[in-house]
């Protein structure tokens, strides 16, 4: 019987080495901080930390006249308020409502939607949905941060976000 227990052997051997490979192979050996598992872009938007800054769920909405409108929010993690210096798409700069963007520790800068409290259109943006823009955003304290951008059509849950602004 000694040759049955080689081929086990052999068997158990095979298995072993068919088991490891498929770890390698399939990537599940790469760990938490595999780059796949790091991906914070989704088609809701980028976040991304600043300084004390934090910009959540940011993108644009493409508009019928070309132009794009940032939406997303600013949370401002510190204790002292943070003022947005410079706003680019492309190397477009934004029109902006209201004219000075403070980002405070009370309360978050939040750009469209309901509760909307500023306002940021690029003009003549011109960039279909499903593309990437670059968004940069200098902060006067923060300093600059740059953002691969979604643009997104205005259909579903975009289908209001437009130019106008309502201050709260």
């Amino acid at each position: 019987m000694p040759h049955a227990t080689n081929a086990k052997r052999i068997f158990s051997a095979r298995t072993l080495v068919l088991a490891m490979s498929l770890v390698l192979l399939t990537g599940c050996g790469a760990g938490p901080n595999a780059p796949t598992r790091l991906i914070t872009q989704v088609t809701d938007g980028v976040e991304k930390m600043v300084g004390d800054i934090k910009l959540v769920h940011m993108l644009l909405v493409k508009q019928s006249d070309g132009s794009g409108v940032l939406v997303g929010t600013l949370l401002n993690n510190g204790e002292s308020p943070d003022l947005i210096t410079n706003l680019t798409v492309n190397g477009i700069p934004a029109q902006i409502a209201p004219s000075m963007l403070l980002v405070t520790p009370e309360q978050p800068l939040i750009f469209a939607g309901d509760s909307a409290n500023a306002l940021a259109v690029f003009p003549a943006l011109n960039v279909k949905p499903g593309r990437h823009v670059t968004l940069q955003i200098t902060f006067r304290n923060a300093g600059l941060v740059t953002l691969d951008t979604l643009v997104r059509d205005r259909v579903g849950e975009f289908a209001n976000v437009g130019p106008t602004f309502i201050a709260n």
